[in-house]
């Protein structure tokens, strides 16, 4: 076979591909050519535009990261005052700086002791009191 009857055997008995020249006449395929280009920007385009819109940081989706944010920055308020509180009690605790007075509340609080004239109530709801 030469490759005219390839492209023959290829097209089938009819004579007719989409993809092949027939009888002088350009194909579909060929015909298209051209706007191929342009149908592959729009593709793209049309990916972008709808990742911009609905993706994990669309534009839809800002609300809910705004919202997010405000509570993790509330967060870091609430862990930032609890850091600052356990810095100013470790502070009084060491050697070389050791408040008696702190020294003897945490005693009390930990081993449940108190002095022999002092009067203690215990507030059973208070979880300060345990800690």
């Amino acid at each position: 076979m030469n490759g005219n009857g390839l492209l023959t055997a290829l097209a089938g008995k009819s004579g007719f591909s989409p993809f092949f020249r027939a009888k002088g006449r350009p194909a579909l395929l060929f015909r298209l050519r051209p706007y191929l280009p342009t149908a592959l920007i729009a593709i793209v385009l049309t990916y972008v535009c709808v990742q911009y819109l609905t993706g994990d940081k669309g534009f839809f989706s800002q609300e809910a990261r705004d919202h997010d944010m405000k509570v993790k920055e509330l967060q870091l308020q609430q862990l930032t005052a609890q850091r600052i509180d356990l810095e100013a009690r470790a502070k009084y605790l060491r050697t070389d700086n050791l408040s008696k007075d702190l020294l003897q509340e945490r005693a009390r609080v930990l081993l449940g002791l108190s002095e022999p004239d002092a009067y203690v109530v215990r507030d059973a709801g208070d979880p300060k009191a345990a800690s």
